[in-house]
């Protein structure tokens, strides 16, 4: 994470600007300065999972309980000296950092190999140096934290600006994580959490003014020195060459420094002494070879800018308006700057896109969307325009769309998408408006069409669909619940987010005013602004939009806004051809789901637009992602809307909650037996009795080890777990362990997508789940112990053991699943995933195993892609469900 060699720049290059710092006498300090404000420091929790990961285990599935307890000593020792935190989680994966994911995600299934290629040379858990944290810690993590009582907040866009942001506009004590972006954000001090020492409370602060004197910088050239260094942006070969050529010419290259740190001396050096020197006067572009990446580039330099801030190095012209290559556009996000920076991604483009921000602007400023783009549509911000500024939305529009907003319009203001549209949009609200603004839309369709088609972004929708009889405004305010338009009335107190995207985020309000300011990512106000999105209804999408930022859900309101989802990479073997991938098993759960969300397809899946997964597995090289369709689900008195399951609070809601909760792992006919099943134990029956009847190489033995652990740890305290043992390390165990946490964080998604049937604490972890003993008890059950031994000889248990495991192998005879012994099993078990025969017509995927059955993890070039329904062909079993 962060800027390329900066970190170990840092370390041995500039060791004075780490300087050790105790947080408690910084809190007294803060105090002191103003009076009746509480110290808070900002938490980036992605960078801190690792720091708390304390227990020795790591492998076996995790030790929650021990965790649990990690956490909580991390949150009272800060809390004893009055410092207040605040947890921001990673919320989604930008598209511009997708690659950067993919590629970390990659060199993870590498690691994973050694692990595994460890254990069964060793039969032990490798050292700490191949540490890798447990499946599902981030998820729990928020959730372990929320029920600590601490504020814990999921990011709409990457966490490390959202931070930063936050630490800025609070008045933060500072960010504590692990990400050298924290040096180049002009944001409040960054502490460093593997440097912290919880029992004294010292830690190291970098100090990015001391980073800036050793370099002759300054701060606001930090964006800048990173993105040419490289970045998540910014991929590191991009300036590889103009990088050498500052090193050949740099002449106090320092033998006793390793290669990166001469190589950041020396782009530093090229900054404070060539280009500060043209700096005002030559474009930037003509100073670097940006080339084609020249978009790419703008958008890594603006990702660092927070609101209020602007950059020196976005060239600026007397009027406010400058042309690069006839791509421009306003990269400030500071109200009343007036620099302009290039915007548009297609090199060719012969179309200037120019946002305009002089109170007093004389010249047109076209704006374009598209190469080819012939339509017209003028804007401006000035209150007594004098001229005409167009832009043009479309590739085929021919028409002159106006927009302007002066406080008393004069003129009208339409905007049209299409030839043949029907339906006007109002789309300014001045103070006195005279004009109605419409906006017309293309012909034949029924859904809406919105201006901003990135599904990070969170702006307004322009316009209804084809055809629609309903008239929408542009956007609305969140504070203020008034209409806005693409450019704001001067009285309008509108926060908005910084444009930081060339590509996918062309901002929608395209004029600035000195009082707009930028949205708090972590504010949902009363009415949400509206975007693309996979579900139109606006009231259930803010809803979960609520539940993903205070992180109450899972994947959710990803699925709902972008109908993209990711998972990061779980302990699985890929050598191992009897278990399947957690992603394929518990993918028609997904699938479900899928069709509960996004209800308005409920009657035409076949048409419903495919969910993406980014599901790390063994074999998938992660170029595209898998393009999975819902799946029918049949719930008794049929399935409920969301406005149903999450709005209606009458008490027999509950039972319909949970009806659908079990259709959703097709486990209907199992609702009385579950429902028997006292808590925390009925969840985990739910997805034992799924995962039993999937995966067919599943054993009794597998089932009294899940069964025993469970019930054993309710009498454990964390000592005792923390001494506990097993006498080797099995690898089919570890991956069993994570086979079943994962399953863990598919029923928080389940469970918020039903309406919260069941009570979160009833499936985490920490309650029904430790690796340690279920790696103890897996062992004892593989060599043939007695139950009472798996039990620890306690007859309390004995009963709740036979009770469990009767609900669980009932309903596998239901669905014509016997769970019988290793000893029992036939030659078909090995290698191969599910039962041969009905394990598949279940998933309602459109296809059926073969009675000879196929390797699991076959892999194919159809990887990815739809396969239409209605042909008979042969295809791998990773794609058995995306359909």
């Amino acid at each position: 994470m962060g800027v390329r060699g900066l970190q170990g720049f840092v370390g041995s290059t500039c060791p004075h600007i780490c300087t050790v710092v105790n947080f408690k006498e910084l809190a007294e300090h803060h105090r002191s300065k103003y009076p009746g404000c509480t110290p808070t420091i900002v938490v980036d929790a992605m960078c801190c999972l690792r720091y708390w990961y304390t227990p020795e285990s790591w492998i076996c599935g995790g030790q929650w309980r021990e965790y649990f307890s990690a956490l909580r000593d991390f949150v009272k020792t800060f809390t004893a000296v009055g410092i207040k935190l605040i947890f921001f989680f990673d919320g989604m994966v930008e598209q511009d950092k997708r690659d950067e994911w993919v590629k970390r995600r990659l060199k993870n299934n590498r690691e994973i190999s050694r692990i595994f290629h460890y254990i069964k040379s060793h039969k032990e858990q490798p050292g700490r140096n191949m540490f890798f944290i447990p499946s599902g810690l981030a998820v729990f993590t928020r959730f372990a934290l929320k029920t600590l009582g601490q504020e814990t907040l999921c990011s709409l866009q990457e966490a490390d600006y959202e931070v930063a942001s936050y630490g800025l506009q609070h008045n933060c004590l500072g960010i504590l994580g692990e990400d050298t972006d924290y040096l180049i954000y002009d944001t409040c001090p960054y502490f460093s959490i593997s440097e912290l020492c919880l029992e004294s409370l010292d830690t190291v602060m970098l100090c990015r003014e001391k980073l800036c004197e050793s370099l002759g910088l300054h701060v606001a050239d930090l964006p800048l020195l990173a993105c040419l260094l490289g970045n998540d942006i910014i991929p590191e070969g991009m300036f590889e060459s103009f990088r050498y050529k500052c090193l050949s010419s740099y002449t106090s290259v320092k033998e006793n420094f390793d290669k990166k740190g001469n190589i950041i001396l020396a782009v530093s050096d090229h900054i404070s002494k060539v280009l500060h020197l043209y700096q005002g006067e030559r474009k930037l572009e003509e100073l670097l070879p940006l080339g084609p990446n020249k978009a790419l580039f703008y958008k890594g330099m603006a990702s660092y800018l927070l609101p209020g801030q602007k950059s020196p190095w976005f060239f600026q012209k007397p009027k406010g308006v400058i042309t690069l290559d006839k791509q421009v556009i306003s990269m400030s996000s500071d109200p009343e700057s007036r620099e302009e920076v290039p915007m548009c991604s297609d090199p060719e483009s012969k179309q200037e896109v120019h946002m305009c921000s002089d109170p007093e602007p004389r010249q047109e400023v076209p704006m374009c969307t598209g190469p080819e783009s012939r339509q017209e549509v003028p804007m401006c911000s000035d209150p007594e325009p004098r001229q005409e500024v167009p832009m043009c939305t479309g590739p085929e529009s021919r028409q002159e769309v106006p927009m302007c907003t002066d406080s008393e319009p004069r003129q009208e203001v339409p905007m049209c998408t299409g030839p043949e549209s029907r339906q006007e949009v109002p789309m300014c609200t001045g103070p006195e408006p005279r004009q109605e603004v419409p906006m017309c839309t293309g012909p034949q369709s029924g859904q809406e069409v919105l201006i901003w088609t990135d599904p990070e972004s969170r702006q307004e929708i322009l316009c209804t669909g084809h055809e629609s009889k309903q008239e929408v405004p542009i956007c609305t305010d969140p504070i203020s619940k008034q209409e806005d338009s693409m450019c704001t009335h001067p009285e309008i107190n509108q926060k908005l987010p910084v444009a930081t995207d060339f590509e996918f985020k062309l901002e929608a309000l395209m004029c600035t005013n000195p009082e707009i300011k930028q949205e708090d990512p972590t504010n949902v106000g009363p009415e949400i602004k509206q975007q693309v999105t996979m579900v139109s209804d606006t009231e259930i999408l803010k809803i979960a939009r609520t539940h993903h930022v205070q992180a109450e859900s899972y994947l959710v309101y990803n699925i709902m806004s972008s109908g993209e989802i990711e998972c990061s990479n779980t302990l699985e073997d890929e050598l191992d051809q009897a278990l399947p991938s957690q992603a394929f098993i518990y993918r028609p759960i997904r699938q479900r789901v899928y069709s509960l969300l996004l209800e308005d397809c409920q009657d035409v899946a076949s048409t419903c637009p495919a969910v993406k997964e980014w599901f790390v597995y063994p074999g998938n090289p992660l170029r595209h992602p898998d393009l999975v369709r819902p799946l029918q689900m049949t719930v008794p008195g049929g399935t409920p809307s969301l406005k149903i399951l999450w709005l209606n609070q009458e008490p027999e809601m509950q039972v319909r909650r949970l009806d659908t909760l079990l259709a959703c792992f097709n486990l209907s006919s199992s609702r009385e037996e579950l429902q028997a099943v006292e808590s925390p134990f009925q969840a985990l029956c739910c997805l034992l009795i799924y995962l039993f009847v999937q995966v067919d190489t599943l054993c009794l033995e597998d089932l009294h080890a899940f069964i025993a652990q469970a019930l054993c740890l309710q009498g454990k305290s964390t000592s005792q777990l923390v001494n506990l043992q097993p006498d080797y390390i099995n690898p089919r165990a570890v991956q069993l362990g994570s086979l079943l946490v994962r399953g863990l964080t598919t029923l928080v998604l389940v469970n918020s997508a039903c309406g919260f049937p069941w009570k979160m604490s009833d499936f985490m972890p920490w309650n029904i789940f430790d690796g340690k003993l279920f790696h103890q008890k897996y062992l004892q059950s593989e060599k043939g112990y007695a139950v009472e031994v798996l039990l620890e000889q306690n007859r309390s248990r004995l009963t709740k053991f036979h009770n469990l495991k009767a609900v669980v192998c009932k309903a596998c005879m239901k669905e014509n699943r016997r769970i019988t012994g290793r000893a029992h099993w036939g030659s078909h078990h090995a290698g191969r995933w599910g039962r041969q025969g009905s394990g598949y017509h279940r998933t309602g995927s459109g296809y059926s195993r073969s009675s000879q059955g196929q390797p699991w993890r076959d892999q194919g070039p159809e990887r990815g892609c739809i396969v239409p329904v209605n042909k008979q062909i042969s295809i791998p079993m990773h794609l058995i469900f995306i359909i």
